[in-house]
C-alpha cells in the first residue's frame, strides 16, 4: 500500500477525509493511475505520536485525491528510540545512499558532520543546496518505508559542535579499532533501555583522528567494534542502526 505525507490542514479535525494535493496528487492520479475504491496511508507531518492513517479514495479532481478514513493504527512504525546518525562527510554521493538507507532503518535525525579527515569540503551555499536534496532523499526513503515522520538531514556541523550536540543524549555509541571486542559490543547494545535517545557517530573514509577519539572519550561516547573486517563509511551505519533495530524492535 501506498504511503504519503500531508499537512495538517489537508485532514479534516476528525480525520475522517483527507485531502491530497500537488506532486502526491500526480503522483496517485497520473503515475500510479489509482482509481476509487483503492487504499493508501498518511502521516501527519510534525506528528511525532506515529499515528498511520488509512484512506479509501472516494474521487479524484481535476487536481486533488479526496479520501475517507477506513481506520487509524497508533502504533504506528518508528523504533521506540530515537537514533541520531552523526555521519562524517564521504565522498561523491556516498551520503545520499547513507540517508537513504538509515532512513529506512529507522534513524531519527542525521547530522553530518565536518572531521579531520574529510575530503570533502562544503562552504554555506553549497551546503544548503546539498541539503535541499538529502532532505528530498529523506521523504522519499520515508514514504516507501512507510516512516510515521520525514528524518530530518540538519546542516553541517563540526565534530566539536556535533560531540557537543551529543551530550545530552542517553548513550552514545563510536566505532573504533581498538575497542574491545564483540562481547563488550553486544553487552552495550543490551544494555540499552527503549526510549533513549541513542547516538552513533561515524567517520568519513578515512576514519577519526586520535584527536577526535580522545574528545570522544572526554565526552563518554562508549566504543564498539564492527567485527574482525573492516567496513566502509557507508557499512558502518547500517551496521550499528540495525542491531539497534533488532534489539530494541518487538
Amino acid at each position: 500500500m501506498y504511503h504519503f505525507f500531508v499537512e495538517s490542514c489537508q485532514v479534516t479535525p476528525d480525520l475522517k477525509k483527507v485531502e491530497i494535493t500537488g506532486c502526491d496528487y500526480n503522483h496517485i492520479a497520473n503515475v500510479l493511475r489509482m482509481q476509487k475504491g483503492e487504499q493508501f496511508s498518511v502521516s501527519i507531518r510534525g506528528d511525532d505520536e506515529g499515528k498511520e492513517i488509512f484512506y479509501e479514495i472516494e474521487e479524484i479532481t481535476s487536481a486533488s485525491v479526496i479520501g475517507n478514513l477506513c481506520f487509524v493504527e497508533e502504533a504506528g512504525n518508528e523504533l521506540p528510540s530515537r537514533i541520531y546518525l552523526f555521519q562524517g562527510l564521504p565522498k561523491v554521493d556516498k551520503m545520499e545512499l547513507i540517508i537513504q538507507k538509515a532512513v529506512e532503518l529507522g534513524a531519527y535525525q542525521i547530522i553530518p558532520m565536518a572531521t579531520k579527515r574529510c575530503v570533502v569540503k562544503l562552504d554555506e551555499k553549497k551546503a544548503e543546496s546539498k541539503i535541499k536534496r538529502w532532505q528530498a532523499i529523506s521523504e522519499a526513503a520515508a514514504k516507501q518505508s512507510k516512516r510515521a515522520i520525514i528524518p530530518e538531514v540538519t546542516m553541517p556541523m563540526t565534530f566539536k559542535q556535533a560531540v557537543e550536540m551529543a551530550k545530552s543524549m542517553d548513550v552514545k555509541l563510536i566505532p573504533y579499532e581498538n575497542a574491545k571486542g564483540m562481547e563488550e559490543t553486544r553487552r552495550i547494545i543490551e544494555e540499552i533501555e527503549p526510549g533513549k535517545d541513542i547516538a552513533v557517530f561515524i567517520g568519513p573514509e578515512g576514519g577519526f583522528s586520535e584527536q577526535e577519539i580522545e574528545l570522544c572519550m572526554d565526552n563518554k561516547i562508549l566504543p564498539i567494534t564492527l567485527g574482525k573486517r573492516i567496513l566502509r563509511t557507508e557499512t558502518a551505519g547500517f551496521t550499528i542502526i540495525s542491531w539497534l533495530m533488532y534489539h530494541l524492535e518487538h
